[in-house]
């Protein structure tokens, strides 16, 4: 009875793409709200109490980030997001250190910001070895060390892949950037505040996050650069005003960095918890929905963000599947950045899946308002619709036929 009331009460369509975005938590929007109409001041106008505030407040929330991550608060730079920061990443580095070389190895199952950014470096002049992933989206480190070569400067492969919640072995990378003398940048979208990451331990040079990934708001995220052993120059990618030690000019957006900051303390208190409690949930989505017959899901078993399943259904049009699913659970196929496009997600490519399987795939992203009634009511729905599409799919093919 319970679980039929809890059912009852459900609003529709049920959240489930949490890779996306996630809802900003109500706590972090108290946190922002008197940034907006009470203390607006500007963390630049170093002349007045408003301006003392501003800049209090923002230094704060890098002392909670920076606490989240491991790292010293002056490492972190605010961006307007994880895009911004992987640009600045990636192309303030290559510009400031036109003497060590010019070649990159990146990832093909890397976020479209990473993939665009280097083909852009490439039309330029730039060297980018794109290393393939094994079956399981995990890469070869014997490939990986293969692929270096003289001008290497910086290695870029993503933590935690967007798509599949594939963890890729960071430590392990990171011994072999160093041992060559190589500057390692790991988007961590999608693990900051998921799963632990600590900066050093991981030996990270670079690393973008995003705030709204995390429940804080949207338009907002950070660059952590390593200030020691070795210290990481780059040239900023936006001149100004010389804000944040001449790394990223323009004004501070105050209510989103106060946003951001305390999104990380809240992930910080909850984290273990909450990563045992999605584990458990998606572990019986997985095991429910991997009954159904001609079902696959893809990436490892372990090694993956404990919210992330994707899973592959045989024998249903990757679009009536999502467009049937999605009326009453929001669910995507992949990557939102790249939803715009029909082709077969690059990540299912790049793991060897084949493009009907790849189309025919649903990506479910737990959070922490899922229950174990939303789960128990999407297996049932998915089950109900991927039944129901491959029955309408032989009545159609039967009558065609005759």
């Amino acid at each position: 009875m319970k679980a039929l009331r809890e059912i009852n009460s459900m609003k529709f369509p049920i959240y489930l793409d949490h890779n996306a975005t996630t809802p900003c938590d109500t706590k972090v929007l108290g946190a922002m709200m008197p940034w907006f109409m009470e203390q607006y001041g500007n963390a630049s106008s170093i002349h007045h109490p408003f301006g003392w505030m501003a800049e209090e407040a923002v230094e704060i929330a890098r002392e909670q980030l920076a606490t989240l991550i491991g790292a010293y608060p002056k490492e972190i730079v605010f961006t307007s997001g994880a895009t911004e920061a992987i640009n600045l990443g990636i192309r303030g580095v290559m510009e400031a250190n036109p003497d060590k070389g010019n070649h990159l190895i990146t990832v093909a199952t890397e976020h479209k910001a990473v993939l665009d950014t280097c083909e852009v470096l490439e039309k330029k002049g730039t060297a980018v070895s794109y290393l393939p992933v094994k079956e399981d989206g995990l890469i070869d480190l014997e490939e990986l060390e293969g692929a270096i070569r003289p001008d290497t400067v910086m290695i870029i492969i993503m933590m935690a892949n967007n798509e599949t919640g594939v963890i890729q072995p960071i430590r392990e990378i990171s011994v072999l950037a160093k041992e060559y003398g190589l500057i390692l940048l790991s988007d961590a979208v999608q693990a900051v505040g998921k799963i632990p990451v600590e900066v050093k331990s991981f030996g990270i040079d670079l690393m973008p996050l995003s705030a709204h990934k995390m429940y804080g708001p949207k338009g907002v995220g950070a660059l952590y650069i390593r200030s020691t052993n070795p210290k990481i120059e780059l040239v900023s990618q936006i001149t100004g005003g010389g804000q944040e030690k001449g790394r990223r000019s323009g004004t501070l957006n105050v209510p989103g960095i106060v946003g951001l900051g305390q999104a990380a303390e809240i992930a910080q208190q909850q984290m273990a918890a909450e990563q045992e409690r999605l584990h458990r949930l998606r572990g019986f989505l997985e095991k429910n929905l991997l009954e159904i017959k001609g079902t696959h899901l893809n990436g490892p078993t372990a090694l993956r963000l404990p919210h992330v399943s994707h899973i592959s259904f045989e024998g249903v049009e990757g679009k009536e599947l999502l467009i049937a699913i999605n009326k009453e659970l929001a669910v995507s196929s992949g990557s939102a950045c790249s939803s715009i496009t029909t082709k077969p997600s690059h990540v299912l490519s790049a793991m060897g899946i084949r493009d009907d399987l790849a189309r025919s795939s649903l990506r479910f992203g737990l959070g922490r308002s899922t229950t174990e009634a939303q789960m128990e009511f999407a297996v049932r729905y998915v089950k109900e619709t991927v039944h129901s599409l491959r029955g309408k799919k032989k009545l159609d093919s039967k009558s065609y036929m005759q």
